[in-house]
């Protein structure tokens, strides 16, 4: 099966502070002991793997964030699956730069 690139944001709600990056840490730790390759970035994290083993790491996380003082979780997923070939976010990337330098 096709690997697909996600990338994926948890907004934990109601915590009584601006500040959730305690929250998230913890959906985070989640993702990394799951068989998806993560990548952590300062608002999205990119995920790559097989779609399923991305939607199963993506509920642990979500689950992960849930706590007496989270009740509630947003959670927002962006999945790019493409079939005519292999995806990689440095693939996307570089593809983006040459097109780019092609308008200088």
């Amino acid at each position: 099966m096709p690997k697909v690139i996600a990338e994926l944001k948890i907004l934990p709600m109601g915590t009584g502070t601006p500040s959730v990056s305690t929250h998230v840490a913890k959906a985070l730790k989640a993702l990394q002991i799951t068989s998806v390759k993560v990548t952590i970035g300062s608002g999205f994290t990119t995920i790559e793997g097989e779609l399923k083993e991305v939607l199963e790491a993506v509920e642990k996380a979500h689950n992960a964030v849930f706590s007496d003082a989270v009740q509630r979780v947003n959670t927002i997923l962006i999945i790019d699956d493409r079939r005519d070939k292999e995806l990689t976010p440095s693939g996307k990337l570089n593809s983006i730069m040459e097109k780019l330098r092609q308008l200088e």
